[in-house]
């Protein structure tokens, strides 16, 4: 099992209302991802927000050691070629730490960028876009014409530094998107779905997968609200859900109006925008909590509970087929510690070094993790 921490905007105790905002600037970036090295996490996921990624992940390659860096891309916004040379510059700098989410966006936001594409124009791009860049992150050469790409003899003067190319991952709830999974990628993701629904689209990527060949990883990103116990969690929920009041309802129903995504459209029959008096009437599984999608794009579900609850709701995942775990919790600074000290001393975790795979050994809490055969044991 891998566990990913979260390093984009917006923070704070409830961020959806100005009076629960953090301000988040370069300072504390460092502060978060300092946090998400030394705690034990494998890394951390930069994705499309305010900031941008690139500039974001290289900026804070030299406070980190070990945390790998999964930067958001988006085909049709950055030449394949130019990405490729990108990606394979902050991969000879990071000593081999940087990994590529593939995203091909909605219609919404690609839109403001001068992006307009039809849903399924989108991943055909984005098959293009993969025929270009996997076999230049191998450094081989490129000649390549399809309806969206034109790629003549493309190759790179870089080499990443005899560390292995950047891995590949992609989310995409659609049968467009799931093919172009099957196809390419190294590691597909699902937003918060509960883990029989998780099932159910991981067999149908790996039946895809088969059909060509090719082997994937499983991953899901969620959001988490651990307590020491039960009571003291929902209490957190509680907390959260008085802040959802009428109006950071319906930001989040304005951002989402008119998305052609399979996966937010997913995401928003969890709750039906509708919030109940009574957010227990949001958990749509054991300890899975749909409430966070009334305000919140994207993946919209939170495990809930203690220590014993969250690890068992993990492991549901994990026996679905979920390899690797994208999390995140309000703030993300203080939520990171409290998920490392309550709940990582009980789950058997790699370490970032993938190439070592050697597993996290706890001892104080408060120092950075000692790995198995480290020196300092």
């Amino acid at each position: 099992m891998e566990i990913y921490w979260y390093l984009t905007a917006p923070d704070g105790h409830q961020p959806w209302a100005a009076s629960g905002s953090r301000q988040v600037n370069y300072a504390y970036f460092q502060q978060v991802a300092r946090a998400v090295d030394h705690l034990g996490f494998t890394g951390a996921l930069l994705a499309t927000g305010a900031h941008d990624p690139w500039i974001l992940g290289a900026s804070l390659i030299p406070y980190t050691e070990r945390m790998k860096f999964l930067i958001a891309i988006q085909p049709g916004l950055i030449s394949p070629t130019l990405l490729a040379k990108m990606a394979v510059t902050f991969n000879q700098f990071s000593k081999g730490r940087v990994l590529l989410n593939v995203v091909s966006g909605d219609k919404n936001t690609l839109g403001a960028y001068g992006m307009h594409l039809d849903h399924d124009a989108r991943y055909d791009l984005s098959d293009e876009f993969l025929q270009v860049l996997r076999p230049l992150l191998n450094q081989e050469n490129v000649s390549f014409k399809g309806e969206h790409l034109d790629i003549e003899n493309a190759r790179l003067a870089l080499s990443n530094g005899g560390y292995p190319p950047p891995p590949l991952w992609f989310g995409g709830s659609s049968e467009a998107a799931q093919e172009v999974a099957a196809k390419h990628i190294d590691t597909y993701l699902s937003w918060g779905e509960t883990p029989p629904q998780a099932a159910e689209k991981i067999a149908q990527v790996r039946a895809r997968a088969d059909k060509h060949l090719r082997q994937l990883r499983y991953g899901i990103r969620l959001y988490v609200i651990v307590r020491e116990t039960d009571e003291l969690a929902w209490q957190a929920v509680d907390a959260l859900y008085a802040s959802m009041d009428d109006s950071a309802i319906a930001a989040r129903q304005h951002l989402a109006r008119g998305s052609d995504s399979v996966g937010q459209s997913r995401m928003s029959a969890l709750h039906n925008d509708q919030k109940p008096a009574d957010p227990r009437e949001l958990e749509i599984y054991p300890g899975l909590w749909a409430g966070i999608g009334l305000v919140r794009p994207g993946p919209g579900t939170a495990i809930v509970g203690s220590p014993e609850t969250v690890e068992r709701t993990l492991r549901a995942y994990q026996q679905a087929g979920v390899e690797v775990f994208i999390l995140s919790g309000f703030p993300l600074l203080e939520e990171a510690y409290r998920f490392s000290e309550l709940v990582m001393p009980r789950l058997s975790l790699t370490t970032p070094d993938d190439a070592a795979k050697n597993t996290f050994t706890w001892g104080n809490l408060w120092d950075r993790p000692v790995r198995s055969g480290d020196p300092a044991q």
